[in-house]
């Protein structure tokens, strides 16, 4: 059974296992996984685990232009399978290009539901906080996320001409 865990470095392995299967030059959303990130090495991952869990924390200070954030990991018997972070307010930035809810699983692990899973447990995390709707967005081609949206009642915003990405609001 799935579980959603905050970043840590116990699971350092079993990151990087789920990471190199994404292989280069892949983006793996719901990470928060940043090109400068040196994760490779214990010191660099526990660098990059504090500014994740550091994000979530109402008591730490935030880096300029960066909003509060949880970011979750889909574990099931101690390997990585996905991840998912939930922003917790939305700048002009995020609100034309990831919206509050980012997610990703890896490759092997994909067609199990584990999404709308993940997706229905942090849904649950922006009630908590207070939250009305949240924004989703998924490219144009990725039917499987748009199912998963879908599913968690996300309604299509209508968007004038071609456009890169589905953008789907859910009220809560």
């Amino acid at each position: 059974m799935p579980v959603l865990v905050a970043p840590t470095v116990a699971l350092h392995a079993a990151w990087l296992e789920a990471h190199d299967e994404w292989g280069p030059g892949r983006h793996e959303d719901g990470f928060g996984l940043r090109a400068t990130d040196e994760v490779r090495s214990p010191a660099g991952f526990a660098a990059w685990v504090t500014r994740l869990n550091d994000r979530s924390d109402p008591d730490r200070p935030l880096d300029a232009g960066r909003v509060r954030c949880t970011y979750r990991w889909i574990v099931e018997d101690d390997r990585v399978l996905g991840g998912i972070a939930l922003r917790h307010d939305l700048d002009d930035h995020l609100l034309r290009v990831a919206g509050h809810i980012g997610y990703g699983i890896r490759p092997s692990a994909r067609r199990r539901g584990l999404a709308t899973w993940a997706l229905g447990r942090m849904l649950d995390t922006a009630r908590a906080l207070g939250l009305d709707r949240v924004l989703v967005l998924c490219e144009v081609d990725n039917t499987a996320s748009a199912r998963t949206i879908e599913h968690h009642g996300g309604v299509l915003e209508p968007v004038p001409g071609p456009a890169p990405v589905r953008r789907y609001w859910i009220t809560l």
